[in-house]
C-alpha cells in the first residue's frame, strides 16, 4: 500500500494544492498588488510612478465631486439592473420550475443559456444599433411622434439588464425548483389566492435565490466598462475611470485606487448576502 493510500489526508492535500496555490498567488496576490499600487503616486511632470506610500489617490476619490458622482451612479445603475432582472426573471423562472413540462423545461433552459453563446461585443453592438437615431426603436416610435432615447444612462441600463438576465434567471429557477409543490396545494386549501400564495409563500422561500442571482448582476454591472463605451454616450462608470486612467492617462496608482471601490462594495454586499443564506444557492 502506497503512502497516499495509507494517508487520505495527504491525498486530499495534494488534490487541493493546485487550486489553493492559484487562489493564494494568482488571485490574492493580484489583489495585494492592486492595493499596494493604489498607495503609490504618479509624478505630474515625468509620468513616472513614485513608490512612496500615500493616501492621496483615495483622498481624491472622496474629495473630487466627479468621482463621487461616478461612484454613486455606478452603484445606482448596478442596483437598478439587479431589480429589473429580478422582476423579469421571476415569472420566467416560475413558469420553468412549476408549470412547464420536463421537455419544455429543458428547451427553456437552453433558450435562457443561448444568449450566453453569442459574443458580448455582438450583443452590445446590437443594442447600439437598436438605440441609434435611425434604428428599430426610432422606426417603431416615429408614427407616435416619438424618437429613440439615444445613448446614455437609459441605453446602458437596458443593455446591461439584457446581458446579465440569464445570470438571474438560472439561480431563481433553481431556487423555485426546491419549493415543494405541496405548498401551493396547502395554500390553496387554506383559502389563499394565487397572488397571496406568491407573496406570502413563494417569494419568501425564493428570496435567497434572488440574492444569489443579484450577486452576479450587481458585481458584473459594477465592473463593466465595455457596454458603457458602446451605448453609454458621455456616461461614465467606475470601470471607465479605471480603463481611462490605466490606458490613455497611464496613471496606474489612481486606476488601482478606483478599482478598490467595487471590491469594497462587493465585499460588503457578499457579507450581507451571506446572512440571507444566498451563498448556499450558488
Amino acid at each position: 500500500m502506497s503512502l497516499l493510500e495509507r494517508r487520505p489526508g495527504l491525498r486530499v492535500g495534494f488534490l487541493l494544492m493546485p487550486p489553493m496555490l492559484w487562489l493564494g498567488v494568482a488571485y490574492l496576490g493580484a489583489l495585494a498588488a492592486l492595493l499596494i499600487t493604489s498607495l503609490w503616486t504618479q509624478n505630474d511632470f515625468t509620468g513616472e510612478i513614485e513608490r512612496a506610500w500615500t493616501l492621496e489617490n483615495f483622498q481624491d476619490l472622496f474629495r473630487v465631486d466627479v468621482y463621487r458622482t461616478i461612484t454613486f451612479r455606478t452603484i445606482g445603475i448596478a442596483a437598478l439592473v439587479t431589480v429589473i432582472d429580478a422582476v423579469l426573471a421571476f415569472p420566467i423562472a416560475l413558469y420553468m420550475a412549476k408549470v412547464a413540462s420536463p421537455r419544455a423545461q429543458r428547451l427553456l433552459v437552453i433558450a435562457v443559456l443561448m444568449p450566453l453563446w453569442a459574443s458580448y461585443l455582438v450583443k452590445a453592438y446590437a443594442w447600439r444599433g437598436m438605440f441609434s437615431a435611425d434604428g428599430p426603436i426610432a422606426w417603431v416610435a416615429a408614427p407616435f411622434g416619438l424618437h429613440s432615447p439615444g445613448y446614455g444612462l437609459f441605453a446602458t441600463t437596458v443593455t446591461l439588464s439584457y446581458l446579465w438576465l440569464p445570470y438571474m434567471i438560472l439561480p431563481v429557477y433553481a431556487g423555485l425548483e426546491r419549493v415543494p409543490s405541496s405548498l401551493f396545494e396547502a395554500s390553496a386549501d387554506l383559502g389563499a389566492g394565487s397572488w397571496h400564495t406568491l407573496r406570502r409563500v413563494v417569494l419568501p422561500m425564493a428570496f435567497p435565490a434572488f440574492v444569489a442571482g443579484s450577486i452576479f448582476t450587481f458585481s458584473l454591472t459594477m465592473g463593466d466598462y465595455i457596454a458603457v463605451k458602446i451605448v453609454g454616450g458621455t456616461t461614465q462608470l467606475l470601470g471607465n475611470v479605471v480603463y481611462d486612467n490605466q490606458g490613455a492617462a497611464n496613471n496606474l496608482p489612481f486606476a488601482a485606487a478606483v478599482a478598490t471601490v467595487p471590491i469594497v462594495v462587493m465585499l460588503g454586499y457578499l457579507a450581507a448576502a451571506r446572512r440571507t443564506g444566498a451563498l448556499e444557492q450558488l
